[in-house]
């Protein structure tokens, strides 16, 4: 089987000296894997970077069998972040996300659609806030809605207002830029709280389940920011 498409690059770890196995998340055919022969060589490696949008083609001789990739560059966006480690690790952590939460081969353009808006938001002064809203987002994609705005109750507090959701008499609260969405000059402190509630619920109804570990590059990210 043979297909053509073009996808974002999520992941890629070596495969021999001189090859890679890459996943791609695709506009048409969804995630998938398969090796790039050649990757190292000086005409492919300097552009094979995590978040970068390829022309794919697609060769599968078995089933069975991972399939083989032959890339062609369409948009070189890691490249732009690079002065900005922050960001890049975003990017990888972005995709790390992809990875995790989509199934092999299931297309879904919201998914598709959802990596382009993380290069939108990179560009903004508000970034990290938009980030933390973009991982809800991809939760909710992929069927685990937190729905915060539903479950949250509210109070004043020294003139200000404060979310939490209340359970076995025990409040847990919820960072307010979470809810209302428009807030800006978010403190660090507040930023750090938004990344433990997305943790604790991917831990809770994602990874402890399935008993895999938060990816690596989401807490090289995190521990980044703060």
């Amino acid at each position: 089987m043979i297909w053509d498409d073009k996808g974002f690059l999520v992941s890629k770890f070596k495969y021999n000296e001189n090859s890679v196995i890459a996943d791609f998340f695709t506009l048409n055919h969804g995630k998938c894997s398969g090796i790039i022969f050649g990757a190292t060589s000086n005409k492919i490696k300097g552009y094979l970077q995590i978040g970068n949008l390829f022309h794919l083609n697609c060769s599968i001789k078995n089933e069975s069998k991972i399939g083989s990739f032959k890339v062609e560059i369409i948009n070189s966006i890691t490249p732009l972040f690079f002065n900005d480690r922050k960001k890049l690790h975003c990017i990888t952590a972005a995709m790390s996300m992809i990875k995790l939460l989509t199934a092999e081969n299931q297309k879904n353009y919201e998914i598709f659609d959802v990596i382009k808006e993380l290069f939108i938001i990179l560009k903004n002064e508000d970034w990290i806030k938009n980030y933390i809203l973009w991982e809800l987002n991809l939760l909710k994609l992929v069927g685990y809605d937190l729905e915060l705005k539903k479950i949250a109750n509210k109070e004043f507090k020294n003139d200000k207002i404060q979310y939490f959701v209340e359970n076995s008499n025990t409040k847990k609260f919820i960072p307010s830029f979470l809810i209302e969405t428009n807030n800006k000059d978010i403190k660090i402190n507040e930023l750090i709280n938004g990344f433990k509630l997305v943790t604790n619920y991917l831990e809770k109804n994602i990874l402890i389940p399935n008993n895999i570990n938060q990816p690596i590059q989401r807490t090289d990210f995190i521990n980044l920011i703060k």
